[in-house]
């Protein structure tokens, strides 16, 4: 594999809640190792049909938010038609369509660059699956 592209796996167990997990601090650390001072775009890519990634403000409520609002639109209920798993699953087939399950990002400098409030995250409201992988990417001259 070139320097241009190189690509890691993130093992995430996000557990039997609802939840947004901040994967920053993982992408940094990933951008420290393979793209130091280096421009380029940062894919953050989550392999699985019932999770997203996110950007968004944590840790003031913004991501509790968001998981209220996902409740709202997309209600844990017997109206789906995708009815394995638990009751209401097949809503959390259709959160990749408001969530989706990418996020590609400009990298400076080998910095991720990101607002001053801007977090990214995977975005999991699949309480039968507690363990997820997402993929980085980096591609950078």
């Amino acid at each position: 594999m070139s320097d241009s592209f190189t690509t890691t796996v993130l093992n995430i167990t996000t557990g039997t809640t609802e939840t947004v997990t901040d994967l920053t601090r993982a992408c940094e650390e990933f951008l420290t190792r393979t793209a130091p001072g280096r421009d380029g775009l940062l894919n953050v890519f989550v392999p699985h049909a019932t999770a997203g990634i996110a950007v968004l403000e944590t840790g003031a409520g913004s991501d509790d938010d968001l998981l209220t609002a996902l409740h709202h639109l997309l209600p844990a209920d017997d109206r789906w038609q995708h009815r394995h798993g638990s009751p209401g699953h097949g809503r959390d087939h259709v959160l990749p369509a408001l969530v989706p399950p990418h996020a590609t990002l400009p990298v400076i400098g080998g910095r991720l660059e990101l607002g001053t409030w801007q977090s990214v995250c995977l975005v999991d409201t699949n309480r039968d699956n507690p363990d997820r992988t997402v993929r980085l990417s980096f591609l950078g001259p």
